[in-house]
């Protein structure tokens, strides 16, 4: 097959969705595909103008001008040539390519429900409504999608205004270098890193500042449990660096000392932080899929996270599960989730490693070259559905 690979411009800083194109685009490399990976280039983007018209700069970037090239590659192109979407965003595109052999990656409609008034956590402004709206549009016009979850194919088939050709789902791959290490030396590593003894271990959380990571909801559970049951280890936060809000929150905590907010390291010392983590804690409002939870339960650590799709779906019987934050009138939630929290803190030596191992055996699940082999299968398929 010959494939183009599309995806979202360097422009935007968007590093998640480029580093899914070169990883499908390297996996069908190594299986003998021609391959090319697409996006929009920063010409208007990159002019002297003031940072109110970035924004609009970008979209001539990515609506007018790469369009045009797009025409010209599906011109030049043959019956055998399949036109990858790596992200449903990207669907004012996809009507360019709507009669060729195509399909369209999905990952998670949280902005899509947003615009629609879905997610009260996530109010969307009226432009912000229409653009999601021309989003829609596109990739309503597609033919042929695949999911990353279940909860992500089901709210796809919400928003479709036909049945699909073909919907299938395939489980993301994770990257195999998520293994076990040595705990003593991973905590040993992070410790001397913040200047801190770990070695009773710590509470974990690995995410960014989106709304829907919660990162706020960490540090109230983290504060019911050191007032209810007396703290006694530190929590690590790892992401980009702490939105206002959030430095605000650890600011007011009584348990401020007792909070790193970690930002800025590399690859390696994350997966360090995993290994050494005494609970993963991720209680995520929404999620397309929840790779954090896989990463952690790779490396051997228990996870706690939302009893709710995706994340129950990622989990599956390998991690503890609380409730999701309400949006409004909090309660006892904070308080609840403690509960659980303390409880694996505190299992027994036996119980902890059948959970570990619970966790080892349910990563498995997310395979990285069975997932480039199935959507190999998935491309192979509507190429020859079409060619036919």
């Amino acid at each position: 097959m010959r494939i183009f690979f599309f995806t979202h411009p360097s422009f935007l800083g968007s590093q998640s969705m480029p580093r899914f194109a070169n990883m499908l685009a390297d996996g069908m490399q190594k299986r003998g595909h021609a391959v090319k990976v697409l996006m929009p280039e920063a010409r208007f983007f990159k002019l002297p103008v003031p940072q109110s018209l970035k924004k609009w700069m970008g979209y001539i970037d990515q609506y007018i001008l790469f369009p045009m090239l797009v025409r010209k590659l599906k011109k030049e192109s043959g019956k055998e040539t399949l036109f990858v979407f790596t992200d449903h965003a990207l669907g004012p595109w996809i009507p360019l390519v709507a009669d060729r052999p195509h399909v369209i990656h999905c990952h998670d409609f949280l902005a899509q429900r947003s615009a629609l008034n879905e997610i009260p956590e996530n109010p969307t402004s009226a432009s912000g409504k229409k653009y999601q709206a021309y989003i829609r549009r596109g990739y309503q016009r597609g033919k042929n999608f695949i999911s990353v979850s279940q909860k992500t194919q089901y709210d796809l088939h919400r928003f479709l205004k036909a049945a699909p050709q073909i919907s299938d789902m395939v489980y993301n791959g994770l990257n195999p270098s998520f293994v076990l290490q040595d705990v003593n030396t991973a905590r040993e590593v992070i410790g001397k890193h913040i200047n801190v003894d770990l070695s009773k271990g710590y509470i974990l959380h690995v995410g960014g500042n989106q709304w829907y990571k919660n990162r706020m909801g960490v540090i109230e559970i983290y504060d019911a449990w050191c007032k209810k049951y007396g703290g006694g280890i530190p929590l690590l936060m790892f992401g980009p660096e702490a939105n206002v809000k959030l430095a605000t929150k650890r600011e007011a905590s009584p348990y401020k000392n007792d909070i790193y907010l970690l930002s800025g390291k590399d690859d390696a010392f994350v997966k360090q932080a995993y290994t050494g983590a005494s609970l993963f804690l991720f209680p995520s409002l929404a999620e397309g899929f929840g790779w954090p939870i896989a990463e952690a339960m790779a490396s051997g650590a228990p996870v706690i996270t939302t009893g709710e799709a995706p994340m129950n779906e990622v989990g599956g019987n390998a991690a503890f599960y609380i409730s999701r934050r309400p949006s409004a009138n909090v309660g006892d939630w904070d308080n609840e989730s403690a509960k659980v929290l303390d409880k694996v803190l505190n299992l027994d030596v036996e119980s902890r490693k059948e959970i570990i191992d619970a966790g080892l055996e349910n990563v498995n699940r997310f395979n990285l070259q069975t997932a480039i082999q199935q959507i190999e299968a998935i491309y192979q398929k509507i190429v020859d559905g079409c060619t036919k």
